[in-house]
Formats: structure tokens, sequence, C-alpha cells
């Protein structure tokens, strides 16, 4: 399944890249009234080493950014986020758009959210995670610290796993062996995130 995403956005990927439209004609579409700040911010956001190519950063960028929208109405948060998931997902060799789709799931974009559990920020990393691969004055509502626990716990399950995305999923949730949080997240990544 993981492969398949990952042909997937490859392919997304290559598309962008082989479009005809320049990337300043992309951002600066005259039927959209965009404000020059994010204009730049866009620009500078795709500028990031996580994208290999600045245009289908801004592609991916505004993409990912007009789907969040929802959940993050600020579009100037909305790009920081997005390159730091970018970055994070990259960085432990995971797809930017399956982190997106567990941090639907576990708390819907807010940063701040502890839930009943005591799992915390965006990714709902639980606090041992601190003891075991972090630190333990690290701050887990710190969005970039957040990212990077809950995509290393991510990685590590796939890992684990062979790459069984359901069952990599379970453990991530603490739910091995059991489909209703994979399938949540499944859910999501098709409703919302999959490249298209």
């Amino acid at each position: 399944m993981l492969l398949c995403s990952a042909t997937v956005w490859q392919s997304s990927q290559a598309d962008a890249r082989n479009a005809s439209v320049s990337s300043d004609a992309a951002v600066n579409a005259s039927s959209i009234a965009i404000p020059e700040a994010l204009i730049t911010a866009l620009k500078e956001a795709a500028q990031q080493p996580s994208f290999s190519d600045p245009y289908i950063g801004q592609v991916w960028l505004m993409d990912m950014s007009d789907r969040l929208k929802r959940f993050v109405p600020n579009a100037q948060q909305r790009l920081r986020l997005l390159q730091q998931v970018h970055a994070q997902a990259l960085k432990h060799e995971l797809m930017p758009e399956l982190v997106l789709a567990v941090i639907e799931v576990e708390s819907h974009f807010k940063p701040k959210v502890t839930s009943k559990a005591g799992a915390q920020g965006l990714m709902q990393v639980m606090p041992f995670w601190k003891k075991e691969i972090g630190r333990p004055q690290d701050n887990l509502f710190h969005i970039e610290t957040n990212l990077n626990y809950g995509c290393t716990i991510l990685a590590y399950y796939l890992k684990r796993e062979r790459y069984d995305l359901t069952r990599a999923l379970a453990g991530y949730n603490g739910s091995l062996g059991q489909t209703s949080y994979p399938e949540k997240v499944l859910n999501a990544w098709y409703r919302h995130w999959q490249p298209k």
C-alpha cells in the first residue's frame, strides 16, 4: 500500500515537473487575488531543502494549503506547518501526505491538544517517548518537536512491521491487532491528502 502510494506521489511530482506553466504564473494566477506577502512566503517555503525543485515545492504547497484551509484558516500558518511536515516526513522517509492524514485523525491540526490518555500535540505523542527517543525537557506542544517525534515513531513502526501500513498505523496508535485506527487514517488520506 505504501509503495503504491509512493509511486502515485512520485508520479504527481513528475507531472508537476513537466507542466508548462511557469512557477510565477502558478503563484500569480490572475484569476486569484493572492496577497503579495503570501506569494513571498510561498516562494520562500518552496526554497527549503526538503523540496528538490522550487516549482514542485510551490505546486505541492499550494495544493496542500488549499486542502488544509478548513483546519488552519491562516494562510501563512498553513504554509509554515506544511513546510515543517514536508521536511520531517522526508527526513524520516515518509510520505508527507500520510503524515497529514495521521495529524488529521490524531488532533485535527490542533497543536495544543491533549488526549484523555495524555498524548500531546499535532501527532498525539505520548510523553513516555521523551525518555525513549528524546529528552525530558522536550516540549511535545512545540510543532517541530512534535512532528519530529511523531515521524520518528511512525517510521519506526513501518520498519518494524516490514512496511505493512495497517499494522504500522495500529502500532503507532497503540492498537496493534485492530484496524479501526488504520482505517480512519487511510480514509483521511483517500478523502483529503492523496496526491492527484
